[in-house]
């Protein structure tokens, strides 16, 4: 079926992933999405070559954010085509965009432009920094706004360590989500409205509302409870353990003392019960670092699948540490995964489905576009539409 967005028209003017990913989202769920590139392409359709890697293999990366779009080749530098460009966005519904402020601005694509001369357009714009301040036009990147300088980084790690590497994609994809939602509400208003208008968010400030929680207690009393070591973990029935055969596993006992005599019963060790350290949330809590040791111990018995009928049993929450070949294989995951429309003769593969699902509707997902492979198609749109 064509999804709840089915009749909606997306310009896409983005780069990388972040951009590119919100208008994605919308392609997955139905609408009908331009995506403008130079006649270079978008950067990210090369991110393997540009890394050092084969350039000649696909880029499951671009495809994941990329597919279902049409893609249509514009020099946004000459008049003809940008006249084409606003006749699309007299048809359209959506702009979308995570360029910089300042290359819009040289362009005459900015917003105060744009929704000036199309006051019924939802214009969607992604920034690494907010649109206002000193760096409202610094480059971002994921790494940059949304991991290490929105607190991000820092507070992932003990005090003295350095922050691992962050999975490349995972800030922009928060925040590509993120513009999405703001759009779909966007849209919402301009139904009650007519007008449409900016609809904003930016890599920092995702990131900042990834660690709420965090910066709330920071705000409200001044404290901030400092990421620790597992083996420190003052929360010692919320932490990670490893199994005789070496796999992980999460133990998710939030309501400690009521979970504490199920945990014991399931690891079959009642005379930690007897233990006046651990007789309580506040003294566990205090003695965290001597119960992690014993739980270390007794959780090296036995492999993890074993614990798990355990903790099951017993009704201790819990959560196997999967790594991706895992969550593969996992029948509770399949319904994450989506096959990819193949080109060209070729074979189908999978692909991770957007996290949303709307009742009545089965998506597949699109063919992933080729550079230009709809620049004529679009720039007819282009001219036939009426400019406003």
């Amino acid at each position: 079926m064509n999804g709840p967005l089915h009749g909606v028209k997306v310009v896409e003017l983005g780069v990388w992933v972040a951009g590119p990913a919100a208008a994605g989202i919308m392609a997955d769920w139905g609408a009908d999405v331009i995506k403008i590139e130079p006649d270079r392409g978008d950067p990210q359709r090369g991110i393997f070559g540009a890394v050092g890697a084969n350039s000649e293999i696909p880029v499951p990366p671009f495809e994941v954010d990329n597919r279902g779009k049409r893609s249509a080749v514009l020099d946004l530098r000459a008049a003809e085509h940008v006249e084409v460009m606003h006749g699309l966005l007299a048809d359209a519904d959506v702009l979308v965009t995570n360029m910089r402020q300042s290359a819009l601005g040289r362009l005459g694509f900015d917003h105060e432009t744009v929704c000036a001369r199309h006051p019924h357009l939802v214009y969607g714009v992604i920034s690494g920094y907010g649109l206002e301040g000193p760096d409202a036009d610094r480059a971002g990147y994921d790494i940059g706004a949304y991991w290490a300088r929105s607190g991000f980084a820092h507070t992932m790690v003990p005090p003295g360590e350095m922050p691992p590497t962050l999975r490349s994609g995972t800030g922009d994809h928060h925040t590509g989500m993120t513009l999405a939602a703001g759009v779909m509400a966007k849209l919402v208003e301009r139904g009650r409205t007519g007008r449409g208008g900016l609809v904003g968010t930016s890599l920092l400030r995702t990131g900042m509302y990834s660690i709420a929680w965090d910066m709330g207690i920071k705000l409200r009393f001044d404290r901030r409870e400092r990421t620790r070591a597992r083996d420190r973990n003052r929360a010692p029935l919320i932490n990670v353990y490893r199994g005789a055969d070496d796999g992980m596993f999460w133990l998710i006992c939030l309501e400690a003392d009521r979970h504490w005599p199920k945990l014991l019963a399931a690891i079959e060790r009642p005379d930690l019960a007897d233990d006046e350290r651990f007789a309580t949330a506040a003294g566990r809590m205090q003695h965290c670092e001597p119960l992690i040791a014993r739980l270390d111990v007794v959780f090296a018995e036995r492999p993890v699948a074993e614990w798990g009928r355990q903790f099951d049993e017993h009704d201790v929450w819990w959560a196997p540490v999967h790594s991706i070949e895992d969550v593969i294989a996992d029948p509770q995951a399949q319904p994450g995964f989506v096959e990819m429309t193949p080109r060209d003769g070729g074979e189908p593969f999978r692909a991770v489905r957007t996290p949303v699902d709307f009742d009545g509707f089965d998506m597949p997902a699109g063919p992933v576009p080729d550079l230009g492979e709809h620049t004529d198609e679009v720039i007819a749109e282009g001219f036939g539409s009426e400019f406003r």
